[in-house]
């Protein structure tokens, strides 16, 4: 294992570790609910979000332990985004990181209800004083992840995704839907760090800047695992993309381009980070990650 697979790995234990602990469990009436939340939430996963929280606190010398709420709170509104994404009227997937999707190991109506149980313990987790004395560093993560997860954001993003099943889009279009479904909750992840820190606006622009490059080239790396990929390597169906007509930057550029496009942005992530020095060398090894991955 390289050093950045076991600094991945570690940072996901510890995200892992934190979930388990904030997420709700019992035998109440409810229990079913709850079932669903955990399956979803600690089924697996890369963590690339939370990583993004714990290495930018890693610029502003924070400990883990300052981050790890709100790296949970980052990756929870993830696993939410993929319940429903998954569901027939979205996408209609029945694997997800190698299991059975949580409307088929649960029910259609028990997916959404675990979505948006899901969403709601994220920003319940963000108000909570143990994520920060400060009052105006929790309603500066409240309101920034809320940004990044809804209409103007992600939500959004998956709405014209859909639309575009039917209605073209141009290579700009189909990178403004890309950077709001992934780039924004990507962009938040990564400035989260500075909010805890209470960093300087332009420091935290910086992190943005590069989030917004990094998230377009994750997009583009995932649309080359869908024609590429197997779904044993990927642990979901693949090549789903071009039989549902979705609008991606391989369907204008030929993979080649859309390889070629994601070098060139994860090339321009990493000049962002140039203003913080060694420090940020955890986020330079992660988009190397990125560009390579194979799942």
């Amino acid at each position: 294992m390289t050093d950045f697979a076991a600094k991945l790995a570690k940072a996901a234990k510890a995200v892992d570790q934190e979930m388990d602990n904030l997420l709700p469990h019992g035998q109440e009436l409810e229990h079913r609910l709850f079932d669903a939340m955990r399956y979803t939430v600690l089924g697996g996963g890369k963590r690339l979000r939370p990583f993004l929280v714990i290495a930018g606190g890693e610029i502003f010398d924070l400990d883990m332990a300052e981050c790890l709420r709100v790296a949970a709170a980052v990756e929870i509104v993830h696993a939410y985004s993929l319940v429903h994404d998954d569901l027939p009227c979205m996408d209609d997937d029945d694997l997800r990181r190698g299991q059975p999707t949580v409307h088929i190991k649960f029910d259609e109506a028990a997916a959404v209800l675990t979505g948006d149980a899901l969403l709601t313990l994220a920003f319940e987790i963000l108000a909570d004083r143990q994520t920060s004395p400060d009052p105006e560093v929790r309603m500066a993560l409240v309101a920034g992840l809320a940004r990044a997860a809804g209409g103007q954001g992600m939500v959004g993003g998956q709405m014209l995704d859909l639309w575009a099943e039917s209605h073209p889009l141009n290579e700009a279009g189909i990178a403004r839907m890309q950077r709001l479904k992934t780039g924004e909750m990507i962009a938040f992840s990564s400035e989260a760090g500075g909010i805890l820190a209470r960093a300087r606006p332009q420091q935290r622009q910086a992190l943005r800047m590069f989030a917004h490059d990094l998230g377009l080239a994750f997009q583009i790396t995932d649309d080359l695992l869908d024609v590429e990929g197997s779904a044993e390597q990927v642990g979901k169906a693949t090549g789903k993309d071009a039989a549902a007509g979705k609008a991606t930057i391989i369907a204008k550029l030929g993979v080649e381009g859309a390889r070629d496009r994601a070098a060139l942005l994860s090339r321009q992530a990493t000049a962002h980070l140039d203003h913080f020095g060694k420090k940020a060398n955890s986020l330079r090894d992660l988009c190397d990650f990125v560009l390579n991955r194979s799942n």
